[in-house]
């Protein structure tokens, strides 16, 4: 009887980038190992270079977690922008124009 088999789905998305790779990976592979076999890191070495945060479904999680059959492993890229800066920005902006008017 050949081994459980899980599938899973590796994400990583830039501006003018999306990488959706599907992989087959032995039961008990972690999400280090769904990432290798997807080969995002060789196609993406700017990915490589940033050690970016990963996540299952849009929650973060460490790369040696576990992964399970249909799980969708995401790996996130830095963020440009402090959001509260740029909450404070957007504030200001629409503070002005209602002063304007």
């Amino acid at each position: 009887m050949a081994p459980p088999e899980l599938r899973v789905t590796v994400v990583y998305c830039a501006p003018g980038c999306e990488d959706v790779s599907e992989v087959t990976l032995a039961d008990g592979a972690t999400v280090g190992d769904a990432i290798g076999a997807a080969g995002v890191l060789v196609r993406r070495p700017e990915v490589a270079s940033s050690s970016p945060d990963v996540g299952i479904w849009g929650r973060p999680c460490a790369l040696t977690q576990r992964v399970e059959d249909g799980d969708r492993v995401e790996i996130y890229r830095p963020l440009t922008v402090d959001p509260k800066e740029a909450r404070r920005v957007r504030a200001e902006v629409r503070r002005r124009r209602s002063v304007r008017r």
